[in-house]
Formats: structure tokens, sequence, C-alpha cells
């Protein structure tokens, strides 16, 4: 089931019916788990398993962590949860890469083998939910957080429709002490809720899939065409909006849901284009994500606090890692690894030019800088293969021979504007937040802009994609 679907709609008016209707608030939670089931079982029912015994095990792994008298048990019971979290991750997502790569490497050095075929369906939002619920055992174990004091709450966590499948990626403090009392919605947040639906909705089925999309797939899914440099560095730009529309369009679409049940979500993204350097963006770009390797992979592979070499070590470590989270698919860790040689490259000048303040000009020179070099890692992201990033890199340096006319005129000028217009906006707020500027911004206007958005949405003859990052 997705956002951007009538099933979904159907869904959400019961469940939030549901949730205002006179049940005890532990009746209440119970709706909202069996729900959160439905929303993941109608993708596949048998996934819901995964599901479950992730949410088990960590949940008596951390009960065992804190009952434990040594050390050592301790850690037992820790290395269980992140062997079956990791391990359910490793099969499912990595299984066919890692076989791939074995008969590869076997058959360089002579070895000729013939595997079965490796037909194993990705579970959607794997990557996600192990994440969070590896968040709460590790927590437990480093004695950042006590267990959960309620079976219900902790699975209601990690089931919780709205951020399951795609994120925002919750830690257990943020979201399991908001279901120890009673939650319900009042007027405001349920018409600020709807309205972050719209605009996700907006981004996703108006933007990314209906203008972006096809660009970016005139480009890199034309196998046999040869792109020229206009056309490459327009696909790659609309790919720089498609993926940001529909990323953010998913997570402001799940703060806006759970607002409409009356939790609260944190932001995933904070106008990350706007960002002055990589470290910025990172600030700025899934944030959750950025945060989790930050606690759970950079600093324990020795962070800052080691002198330079271990922390440019770590920095690429967290990012080839975090790269290969995003797909098994070597385009995912060159994709990793720019962004960690970024990191390194931008480290290395601060250090070197310690106390310089850019001023306002500079500034918006080093984001253009920033953004396009952004989007050189983006054709990693989005091409399937290292021949056809390669075809698009040669493109974009004006190298490529022969190049054919891709992108009629009509759909690249209407992309050029779209993405000129989020990297415009991206930059003009990059110091403030949504809610401010709508809080400055008068109800006539609002309202207004909300039905152009909603009637766009509803106009638009989409075909019920599923968003980009169900596919991690």
């Amino acid at each position: 089931m997705i956002f951007n679907s009538l099933t979904f709609i159907v869904f959400f008016a019961v469940v939030l019916a549901m949730h205002n209707a006179p049940f005890s608030w532990h009746q209440k939670k119970i709706n909202l788990m069996i729900a959160s089931y439905l929303f993941y079982a109608a993708w596949n029912p048998p996934f819901v398993i995964l599901l479950w015994v992730s949410t088990v095990v960590d949940w008596w792994a951390a009960q065992w962590m804190v009952r434990a008298k040594r050390e050592h048990t301790r850690r037992v019971w820790m290395l269980i949860s992140v062997v079956v979290n990791l391990g359910m991750l490793g099969y499912f997502k990595y299984g066919g890469f890692l076989m791939d790569n074995f008969v590869s490497v076997a058959s360089s050095i002579g070895i000729v083998y013939q595997p079965p075929k490796w037909d194993i369906i990705l579970p959607v939002g794997i990557s996600f939910y192990t994440f969070a619920t590896l968040s709460y055992t590790l927590d437990v174990y480093l004695r950042r957080s006590a267990p959960a004091g309620s079976f219900l709450n902790y699975a209601l966590f990690v089931t919780f429709f709205p951020h399951l499948v795609a994120g925002p990626i919750m830690r257990p403090t943020e979201l399991v002490p908001q279901f120890e009392t009673p939650r319900r919605a009042h007027s405001n947040q349920i018409f600020f809720g709807l309205a972050l639906l719209t605009l996700g909705m907006f981004q996703k089925v108006v933007l990314a899939d209906g203008f972006l999309g096809p660009v970016v797939e005139s480009v890199y899914d034309a196998h046999g065409s040869v792109p020229g440099m206009l056309d490459s560095w327009v696909a790659t730009l609309a790919f720089a909006g498609q993926i940001f529309c529909d990323f953010a369009g998913y997570s402001t679409s799940a703060i806006g849901v759970a607002l409409c049940l009356g939790f609260a979500m944190p932001d995933n993204f904070r106008f990350p284009y706007g960002a002055v350097g990589f470290s910025d963006f990172w600030r700025r770009w899934h944030i959750t994500l950025s945060s989790w390797l930050r606690d759970y992979l950079y600093i324990p592979l020795g962070g800052n606090k080691h002198g330079p070499a271990r922390t440019y070590a770590a920095l690429m470590g967290t990012m080839l890692l975090g790269g290969l989270w995003h797909g098994a698919n070597w385009t995912f860790v060159v994709w990793g690894g720019l962004h960690g040689l970024y990191l390194s490259v931008e480290r290395w000048l601060k250090t070197r030019f310690k106390g310089f303040t850019p001023g306002r000009v500079t500034l918006l020179a080093l984001a253009a800088l920033t953004f396009v070099l952004v989007n050189v890692t983006w054709v990693f992201f989005r091409a399937k293969t290292f021949g056809g990033a390669a075809l698009v890199l040669k493109g974009m340096s004006g190298l490529a021979v022969k190049p054919e006319p891709l992108i009629p005129a009509g759909p690249m000028i209407i992309a050029l504007a779209i993405v000129g217009a989020i990297f415009g906006t991206h930059v003009a707020m990059r110091n403030t937040t949504l809610e401010a500027v709508l809080e400055r911004t008068p109800a006539l206007v609002l309202g207004s802009a909300w039905a152009v958005l909603l009637f766009a949405v509803i106009i638009e003859q989409g075909q019920g994609n599923a968003f980009i990052y169900f596919a991690f």
C-alpha cells in the first residue's frame, strides 16, 4: 500500500475514524498496530513474519541485557540482536549481490561455478525497520536508554505505518514515550497534517512522477543511445529534483499522517540543495539516516577523536557502508565513496583555511558548487551499471561521440524550471523552516496554495508509482 493510492485514502480514513472513536487508549494502540500490520501486509503478507521476528528478538534481547549480571552476557544478547537483524538484511538484500561477486571472483581465477538462480524478493522497508530496531538494542547495550516498559508500545514503535517502509528512521526514545499517554490531534494539527500530506503528494505525484521522471528515463533508460552534454546535464539535474521530491515527498507525507493521529516525527529534509559544503548537505539530507550512521558507525569507528588519519578512514568507511545500505550494487558504493571523498577534502580544506568567513556571494557560489558536485554523485545513484554511468558522465563532460538528442525541448524547459525553483527555494530558506514561513503567511494565501496543490494532485493521471526508496 502506498500513500499515493486510493486504497491508502480509504485505509487512512478508517484509521483516523477509529483513532478518534471512544475506545480506551490501550485499544487504540492495538488498533494502530493491527492497521500497521495490514498496511505492511498489503505488499506481501508472509514478510510480516520477518517484521515480527525482528520485533520479538530485539524486545527480549534488550530485556535480558538489563537483567544480565555479567558484561559478557550483555554482549552476547547484543550480538544476537545484531546477527539476527543484519542476517535477515544480508540474506534478503545482499545475498544475490554476494553470490554474483563470488562467481565473478571464482571465474577470474579459472573456477567455473554456476549457482542456482537467486530468486529472492526484497521485503519492502527492511533496511529501515532493521536500523530502527537495532538502535533500540544498541542504545540499551550502551546504556543510553532504558528498555521500553511495555511490549505493546515497543511493537507499535517498530510497526507504526507512517515511518515503517521508508522512514524517517525513528529512534525508540523519539516515539515510544508518545505511546505512553493518550494522543489525539486537535483541529489545527489535523489541518496542518493534511496540508503536509498534500504537499508530499504534490512533490511525488506531480513533480517527481509527472514532470521529472520521464526526463530522467529518456536518458538513463535509453539503452544504446549516446546522450549529449545538454541532455546528460538536464537528465541528471532532473534526477536530483526527482529523488528529492520523491523521498522528501514521502517523509513529508509520513510526518503529516502521523500528525493527524497526534504524533510528532522528526524532519528528514531541511532544504538540502541549499547546503554549503557536504557536511552541511548531510545535516540536511535524509537526516535520520545520517544521524544514525554518525552515532552507530562513524563515532564507533573513531570519529574525529583519534587524529586526522583515523578521522578520514572513519568518514570513508561510514559513507561506503552508507552507500551499500542504499542498494546491493557497486554503483551505490561508488556514490557513497564519492561523498566520503568530498567530506574528507572539505575537512582538510577547513583545517587549512581555518578562520575563513565567506561573504554572501561566496556562500552562494559554494552552494552552487556543492549542488553541482552532488549531481555528479547522483549519476552513480541512478545509473544501473558503470557502463551507463560512464556514458552519462562522458556526455556531461562534452566528450560524447555522435550524441543523439533524447529530451524534447518542452519537457527539458519544464524540468530545468522545476529544478531551478527547487535550488532557489532551498538557498533562500536554508536558514529557516517551513513552519516558520507558514506562520508568517496569510491564511488566504495558504488556503489558495493548498487548493492548487490538491487540484494538481487530483488531475495528474499517475500510475501510482511506488516511492524510489521502497527499493532500498
